[in-house]
């Protein structure tokens, strides 16, 4: 059986316990759950500062941890869409098992040291970053040993259904390969993070978006509609209105809103035609 290796935690010298019997490595591994203590935390394909970014893990996430080498870097497995690889290890800690009670629902908000605008920010948490609420003093939530204004917060059960509203949150921010924050995001991380926040389970990466929800006839862009998916062979974008398409793209090196048929036009002449269309 072919594994995905993205989203299998499976080398040659080390697998996960769950992979036993299903993939052949020198010695398998429980895993020990952590949590996200950086405000967006590198996942690398190596252990290296260098390595490729594959992808983030935000503020409050859970993972797998399977092993930690000397040089402080974790091997580990996403929670939340089971992607594999490498996070700094001074990135996590062990995870009480407490339930998160609130997600960041703007692009990004910042934890205070008091309950006061004017005090001390500690940490910035990105949209879909996630916290226990400990308790409330005035219009602020304390959590983590800090005071995040209750504005930029909304309760894990309240979602934005509107995707494309949310994906708007990211206008004009640049675009980053492996990039799921206001800092820098990439066409499938923009299209997983405005997912996410409408409780809609997301993977990772774009050829693995293309089976989300039913597919949907495009021989016809106009007939497309407000949050339709639109595929291409290693790229993906969200129809924001009829005739109009929202994405991270390295063309404009942002997040843009475009007519479609440019779009279209544009990616057809560098060689690359929509392959669907899905519709959630």
């Amino acid at each position: 059986m072919k594994f995905d290796p993205r989203l299998t935690p499976a080398r040659p010298d080390l697998a996960a316990a769950y992979l036993r019997g299903e993939v052949k490595a020198e010695r398998y591994a429980e895993g020990e759950l952590k949590r996200v203590i950086g405000s967006v935390s590198p996942v690398r394909r190596e252990p290296a500062h260098y390595a490729p970014l594959d992808t983030e893990a935000l503020y409050g996430e859970l993972v797998n941890v399977y092993e930690t080498n000397d040089e402080g870097w974790s091997w580990v497995q996403l929670e939340t869409d089971r992607y594999v690889g490498w996070m700094p290890a001074n990135d996590l800690i062990a995870s009480d098992g407490e339930k998160p009670t609130h997600r960041v629902s703007v692009p990004r908000g910042f934890i205070f040291s008091g309950p006061d605008i004017k005090s001390t920010p500690l940490i910035a948490l990105p949209l879909g970053a996630r916290i226990s609420v400990e308790r409330t003093q005035q219009n602020f939530l304390i959590a983590d040993n800090g005071f995040i204004p209750a504005a930029f917060l909304k309760e894990i059960g309240q979602l934005d259904s509107d995707v494309v509203a949310t994906a708007r949150k990211f206008l004009s921010v640049p675009y980053l390969w492996g990039g799921k924050s206001s800092l820098g995001i990439d066409c499938s991380g923009l299209v997983q993070v405005s997912l996410q926040a409408a409780g809609i389970d997301c993977p990772r990466d774009s050829d693995m978006q293309a089976g989300l929800g039913n597919a949907v006839p495009f021989d016809d862009l106009s007939l497309l509609t407000r949050g339709d998916l639109v595929c291409w062979k290693g790229h993906i974008g969200i129809v924001s209105e009829p005739g109009k398409l929202l994405h991270a793209n390295a063309f404009h090196m942002q997040v843009v809103e475009e007519p479609l048929a440019e779009a279209v036009a544009r990616i057809k002449k560098a060689g690359s035609g929509i392959i669907g269309v899905r519709r959630i």
